[in-house]
């Protein structure tokens, strides 16, 4: 049994797969990869901006959307669906046979709604009624005004993967309006709560790279110590807030009717900076009821040579000492959140825009 594997059967995390393009549904690279041990998928704009721009692969399906005269928006989503049907397809065996545990994949809304929390709702229901799969889940960010249409996506029994989380606070408002949409749903007709899945996708590798350029500006000795220790840091007291949330009389009652937990998913796992070991960000933050969503290079260095060891709540006092030191030093992490925050729906923007741009010129290529 490999190392994926391991992560699985021996310490309950799914390691899941950060990228899709149409070449891994036409030459089995995707179907491979479920059986090495990947058991779901993510996306975004950028991994869609990387598969589509530039690439041959979409040209004929693209040329019949412009003979029918589809926008250009249209376009997009046909072809990003396109793909996420495949992937789908791909992992429906293991979704049924996991119970509804694995299998997910994964799309996110247009990123031009991050902060338009009426317009994200109606877009995550258009998403997942023109699908219609259940192990589909379409990604809301985890915005201030993302939480609302969370909690009513799990109110309406909807699976949720909440993205671009990067504070202990707004990672606790996001399990608090999972909750809260469970007891709504609860309240419904024929609900059933053990088909509602959803994960809560906290963002790793990016607060490292933003607090130790902090670190690297006050210079101290003290603050120079403490490069490479937030990211992980961060990571083991989330854990932490989960399983504390996760339990008790109001949970308790939810999971006697069949409720699971949202999953914790370590996103943005591949190490930024080469000084730090590339499989840091999938070695330190392994144990139960996790996910870990990873670019295909961090897959392969696990395989490799990571360490599939039960890490996420060890050291637990050592993470808490780094985030009190961290203030000490003059590190301000709410204010490294909402940086990351804006960063983070900036560049799934840009991505998104970008792209837009390059299929109105590959149309007028095509029409050509």
């Amino acid at each position: 049994m490999d190392r994926l594997n391991h992560l699985y059967f021996d310490q309950g995390q799914s390691p899941w797969l950060d990228n899709l393009k149409r070449s891994y549904l036409t030459d089995g690279t995707l179907h491979a990869l479920i059986e090495r041990g990947i058991r779901g998928l993510t996306s975004n704009p950028t991994i869609f901006q990387k598969a589509i721009q530039g690439s041959a692969d979409y040209d004929e399906q693209q040329r019949g959307l412009v003979e029918t005269g589809a926008s250009v928006i249209e376009q997009y989503w046909a072809l990003v669906l396109a793909d996420i049907n495949g992937a789908l397809d791909e992992f429906s065996t293991m979704y049924h046979e996991s119970f509804g545990g694995d299998g997910f994949v994964s799309v996110e809304v247009d990123p031009g709604l991050a902060h338009d929390g009426a317009g994200t709702e109606v877009a995550a229901r258009s998403l997942h009624e023109q699908i219609a799969r259940p192990n589909l889940m379409v990604k809301i960010p985890g915005t201030a005004e993302g939480i609302p249409a969370i909690r009513q996506m799990i109110a309406e029994g909807r699976n949720i993967n909440v993205t671009l989380i990067f504070s202990l606070s707004r990672y606790q408002q996001v399990m608090d309006a999972y909750i809260d949409g469970l007891e709504a749903y609860a309240d419904t007709l024929d609900a059933d709560l053990a088909r509602v899945a959803s994960v809560a996708s906290f963002f790793i590798s990016r607060v490292d790279s933003e607090v130790d350029a902090r670190l690297d500006a006050i210079g101290t000795p003290e603050a120079l110590a403490l490069r490479g220790k937030a990211a992980v840091a961060q990571g083991k007291l989330a854990y932490q807030a989960f399983r504390h949330t996760f339990s008790g009389p109001r949970w308790e009652a939810l999971a006697a009717d069949g409720a699971v937990v949202q999953r914790p998913l370590w996103a943005s796992t591949s190490t930024k900076n080469p000084a730090y070991p590339d499989t840091l960000y999938v070695d330190q933050l392994i144990g139960p009821d996790t996910v870990n969503t990873l670019p295909d290079a961090t897959i392969e260095a696990f395989i490799d040579h990571g360490t599939a060891a039960r890490t996420i709540d060890e050291g637990v006092a050592d993470a808490e000492l780094v985030w009190s030191r961290l203030a000490d030093v003059g590190v301000d992490m709410d204010d490294v959140a909402e940086k990351l925050e804006r960063d983070g729906v900036a560049s799934f923007q840009k991505s998104f825009e970008e792209l837009l741009e390059a299929l109105s010129a590959n149309a007028d290529k095509l029409a050509g």
